[in-house]
């Protein structure tokens, strides 16, 4: 400090408004790269000054008066980051905010500092057990870490400094944020601490008579590099303020309240520069520029003090220019005629508060719109002033949905769980992998939460659950976490994905499975056959044991149908209808089409209407003249009919007791009086009608058909559904038994009495407000056992989280939130008994068929393309992702003398109109695909699926590179035992990348691939020359030493073979064939394919920069 250094400025603090008393200032700081001076006030308000003379530069609101004061200024080289002690605001140099983070655990943040990763990340604390590292960036919480500490000041050395409210100096670690070394620096207080190369220095208060603080008359110095404390510098006025020099390392600057100043070298405490700051009150706030050529001081009268020398006064060494408002020019002088336009005259400047002004708060803008579901807009009507219709979204009439705050991991009450790939770069990371996925498991919130059946509100599990998208699309997703079970459950991104809830339960219907499997073996092709669909699903679902499938085969069939889309039951055509009606209309529109199915391969066959027909005549008679005639009224399922007392029951009389049992047998035989014609009559009269049963099925499928409040309270009666029932049919009369009475009857043995279990149901589940009404199964896994165990086995089938449940949840409703929709019943004595002699009987007369490539002949529709959503953030967000269809499928030899020689090359006929054929990555053309001139074996998607499917469960291997993204475009699941996958063999997962087919080929078989375009049995071939590669290499026991050597290769050449000149020549794979007629077809000799060969089948293989890769 100079001889010539004096007070160079003084301003008075500006008061917060017009008429406002002043304020104190709560912090100040230099700007380190302007020639600024910021401080902050108790009402949330920044104002920064500039230059020697103090000039006002900027002036904004950093949180709302309510929130308190200012409590610490930050300044990096993006701009200003404000604390106050609910929030934390970035704004720009000029004013306008650039984030603001409000969190429910900042309740008391005191201080904050940079971190080890310099101006671009903070770390926030105060008096609260959480302190909060915020990326300056990305204006985001990366990361919350707990403490012990109460926090008021905080600095960034080594270490970070953070001195607690107890008079505690704590060092920590600015990467971890543990704490490395706590030092006692004064009893009571700490008043100010200041921290810089090597040093803390600490002035505080201690307690003195009568219980009084008191300034400790010295100052207290802490050697970080030896981690000691060094003897205290005495300071007689009372040590109030101290700021370490910033380019003196060992100097620094004490102040006592008085004014005092004393300017002390650490190394030499003997020696110091005293000055007195002339004020007339005492001093609040000491802060020092980052020059060290001028300091500001803050006093009780709300004045701000600059001192420094008039010739050398600078904030910083190296000032970047400030940027200042344009000067407006000044305005040209006016003449006033009657013709001069009035908006022409400016506005004149008004020093008092106008009306219409804003008030001075921070408000978040440009709330989302709420979201409206399509089925809800098709079922509203129009009107001259608008449109109108019945209120099904969950909320009161002229409710307002706040959709500002409506977080879609908080309405489902589960945290989403990482991303696998963030998971792999963790166990990258960690030594141990194995003790780490046991805690994560131990910590998956499904396994911990339990579900009370009693409760009124709807538990997490129930509630709608969504898949998350990262830059790897949907293969990146863990949907283990949401299952730990052996049943796999079913993706919901999927058009028409509400049927998932039916198909779970039809799974675990041994009948159903057993025929639907055996149908699947037959010669049938039919591309609308939905029975060869369920069995291929079915047959997944077994296979995958517990991996998640998918139905995209059965739904996109199913929305081929023609019928499918008058009947409502088409999410993509909304007619209004809610999505329980959907369901029940789509159960009765499945069995009949299955029944249909059936028949078309074994038309004299009657096996599908035992299992689901309950053979009926229905008599009609007319009251009036008692005339009366019998018709058909056989059913593949039953309506529940309600009795009519229910709808005479008020809100506070009880129930009458009625049993599930009485309802199904007034159901079945549905015992009505309605208008009718009467043909003798020749007018409307009163007809009777009723069932007459003949014979009852092995399955009994059932729609509840809710409607009311009366039948909601109706199911929701403990034990109102029972797990078994008992049948009896006698005399064309029906009669239905559970509980007591189906054992007093099974005891007596009088009647033939047909039991049956239930097999599970699809529940309707309503959430609440913020949450769309969806569907879920639930079914009892023990039935559908090999062996039968002791005791149910209910679970829960939320589409993809599956998680078992007690019998007591299972058979409970909720009127509120969760009623039944479909309820399966099934033969007792069929439980349990699965057929798996289909395998056995599989016709493989397909793998010998030469299809004709121009006899099919198909329309084209759209692939949906990805549906993306812009939050208000600008973050784009994927709802649902682009869909691919199978454009090719082929499969080569792998051993004996045909090796390499493909034996199925078939091109798909793809009803869709194709958005984009990524040609430069599949090698299709819209030529291949055009009927009338693709000169390639045009199949349906059946055949092709078909014929792959027969080769898996014929036991054949599938040898590839990337075939998981191949096998979830075929919608097929194959056993790891049956795949051999390239880019798996060479591998090295320290190393977090997968190698392209291209690059292995060129490094390994020194052969150039991908060239041009992608050829897929190019592709398999080249897979299977890289798989004897790798046995030659694990054989010779140098795999490992190979694999490093390939990585090393790959970072050399970006993972990429080197570019060849454009004189660069392909050979055509196949090679082809003088004579047409002897391209690639499918065998003439099924001995030719072994249950040990190997197939390479696939669409196409994703290579270099492929969108599916």
């Amino acid at each position: 400090m100079d001889g010539d250094w004096d007070e160079v400025a003084r301003i008075p603090f500006p008061p917060p408004g017009v008429h406002a008393m002043p304020t104190p200032v709560t912090t100040m700081t230099f700007d380190t790269s302007q020639e600024l001076l910021w401080t902050g006030n108790d009402y949330g308000r920044v104002t920064s000054f500039y230059g020697r003379e103090l000039q006002r530069y900027t002036s904004f609101k950093a949180h709302t008066t309510p929130d308190g004061p200012v409590r610490q200024i930050l300044v990096n080289d993006k701009g200003v980051i404000v604390l106050g002690s609910r929030d934390v605001h970035m704004a720009s140099r000029k004013g306008p905010p650039i984030w603001h983070i409000r969190h429910d655990d900042m309740k008391d943040l005191r201080c904050m500092t940079f971190t080890s990763k310099g101006t671009s990340e903070i770390l926030a604390a105060g008096s609260q057990d959480t302190m909060f590292v915020i990326d300056l960036a990305k204006g985001e919480i990366v990361k919350q870490v707990p403490t012990a500490h109460s926090y008021k000041i905080m600095k960034k050395s080594r270490y970070i400094c953070a001195a607690t409210k107890t008079g505690t100096v704590n060092l920590i670690d600015p990467i971890n944020f543990s704490v490395i070394k706590s030092w006692n620096a004064h009893a009571a207080l700490i008043s100010d601490m200041d921290a810089r190369n090597d040093f803390i220095v600490t002035c505080g208060y201690s307690l003195r008579q009568g219980q009084n603080y008191m300034l400790d008359p010295f100052l207290n110095v802490f050697d970080i590099k030896k981690m000691s404390s060094m003897s205290p510098i005495p300071f007689p006025a009372g040590a109030a303020f101290v700021r370490m020099h910033p380019r003196m390392s060992t100097t620094s600057i004490v102040m006592s309240q008085g004014g005092q100043m004393h300017v002390v070298d650490l190394m030499n405490p003997n020696t110091s520069n005293v000055r007195q700051a002339n004020t007339m009150s005492y001093l609040t706030m000491f802060e020092i520029a980052p020059s060290g050529e001028s300091v500001a001081l803050a006093d009780g009268e709300f004045n701000i003090h600059l001192w420094g020398s008039h010739s050398k006064l600078r904030f910083v060494d190296y000032a970047s220019q400030t940027e200042f408002a344009t000067p407006e020019d000044p305005l040209p002088t006016t003449e006033w005629t009657a013709d001069t336009p009035l908006n022409s005259i400016g506005m004149p400047y008004y020093r008092e508060v106008l009306a219409s002004t804003w008030p001075e708060l921070v408000a978040d803008v440009g709330a989302p719109p709420t979201k409206l579901d399509a089925q809800f807009l098709a079922s509203l009507k129009q009107t001259e002033f608008g449109m109108y219709g019945r209120n099904t979204r969950g909320l009161r009439r002229n409710q307002v949905e706040d959709t500002r705050n409506l977080d879609k991991s908080g309405a489902s009450g589960m945290p989403a769980p990482k991303f696998l790939s963030e998971k792999a770069r963790e166990s990258a990371n960690t030594p141990i992998s194995g003790s780490n996925d046991k805690a994560d498991d131990l910590a998956n919130p499904l396994m911990l939460m339990e579900i009370d059946p009693s409760r009124a509100e709807c538990p997490p599990m129930y509630r709608n659950v969504e898949i998350k998208y990262s830059k790897f699309g949907v293969d990146d997703f863990d949907f283990g976490f949401y299952n730990k079970t052996q049943y796999s459950g079913l993706e919901i991104h999927i058009a028409n994905s509400y049927a998932n809830s039916l198909l779970q339960v039809m799974h675990f219907t041994p009948l159903i499975r057993n025929i639907a499997l055996q149908h699947a073996a037959t010669a049938c092709v039919a591309d609308t056959c939905l029975l060869c669909e369920l069995g291929f699903l079915f047959d997944m679902l077994q296979k995958a044991d517990g991996s998640i499938c998918q139905a995209t085969n059965l739904l996109k069939t199913l929305s081929h149908l023609p019928q499918a889309g008058p009947l409502g039951l088409l999410e993509e055509e909304p007619n209004g209808s809610p999505l329980t009606a959907m369901l029940q209309g789509l159960t009765r529109f499945l069995l009949d089409k299955i029944v249909q199915d059936y028949k078309t391969i074994q038309p004299n066959s009657g096996l599908m209407e035992q299992m689901l027909a309950t053979s009926a005549t229905n008599s009609i008679r007319c009251i009036n003249c008692r005339s009366e005639y019998t018709r058909p009224a056989s059913g593949f399922y039953n309506d529940l009919l309600y009795p009519q007392s229910l709808k005479n029951t008020g809100r506070g009389q009880k129930l009458p007791r009625i049993s599930f049992s009485q309802i199904l047998k007034s159901s079945v035989e549905r015992e009505t009086t309605s208008k009718g014609w009467c043909s003798k009559c020749q007018r409307y009269q009163n007809i009777a009608a009723r069932k007459t049963i003949h014979s009852i099925p092995a399955v009994f499928v059932i729609n509840t058909l809710i409607s009311n409040a009366e039948q909601r309270r109706l199911w929701s009666t403990p034990g109102f559904l029972p797990e078994e029932i008992g049948v009896i049919v006698d005399h064309g009369h029906f009669f239905c038994y559970e509980g007591e009475d189906l054992k007093l009857h099974l005891q007596r043995g009088i009647h033939n009495i047909t039991v049956y279990s239930l097999i599970g149901m699809a529940l309707n589940i309503d959430p609440g407000p913020g949450q769309k009404p969806h569907l879920v199964a639930m079914a009892n896994a023990a039935h559908a056992q090999p062996t039968a165990p002791q005791t149910s086995q209910w679970h829960l089938f939320n589409d993809f989280l599956v998680r078992p449940v007690s019998t007591e949840e299972a058979l409970a409703f909720q009127p509120s939130w969760k009623m039944p929709s479909v309820v399966v019943f099934q033969l007792k004595e069929a439980n349990n008994k699965l057929d798996m002699d289909w395998k056995k009987n599989i016709d493989t007369s397909l793998l010998y068929e030469d299809t004709n490539p121009h006899t099919h002949t198909k329309t084209y529709r759209a692939l949906e393309g990805p549906e993306i959503e812009m939050n208000s953030d600008g973050v784009r967000e994927t709802i649902r992702p682009i869909v691919y269809a199978l454009a090719r499928a082929s499969v080569v030899r792998g051993q004996g003398e045909d090796e390499g020689l493909p034996f199925i090359d078939d091109y798909i006929s793809i009803r869709e109109p194709i958005v984009d054929y990524l040609t430069s990555y599949s090698g299709i053309t819209h030529q291949d695909l055009d009927p009338r001139v693709s000169k390639h074996n045009l199949v349906p998607l059946k055949v092709a699926y078909k014929k792959l499917w027969i080769l898996l469960n014929l036991g054949c291997k599938f040898l590839g590179h990337g075939l998981k993204q191949d096998f979830r475009v075929i919608n097929i699941h194959i056993p790891k035992t049956q795949v051999i996958d390239t880019i798996d063999l060479f591998y090295l997962k320290s190393r977090l990348r997968k190698l392209s087919l291209a690059f292995l080929a060129w490094y390994l078989l020194k052969e150039d691939i991908q060239l041009e375009t992608h050829d897929s049995i190019e592709d398999a071939r080249t897979a299977l020359k890289l798989y004897r590669k790798y046995l030659e290499f694990d054989d010779a026991g140098v795999l490992e030493p190979m694999l490093q050597d390939i990585y090393r290769a790959g970072r050399e050449n970006n993972f990429k073979p080197p570019k060849r000149g454009s004189d660069a020549q392909r050979t055509l794979t196949p090679p082809l064939p003088i004579d047409a007629s002897a391209a690639p077809t499918t065998p003439s000799n099924i001995s030719q394919v072994t249950s040990n060969g190997f197939g390479a089948g696939s669409t196409w293989t994703p290579g270099k920069g492929s969108p599916l890769r």
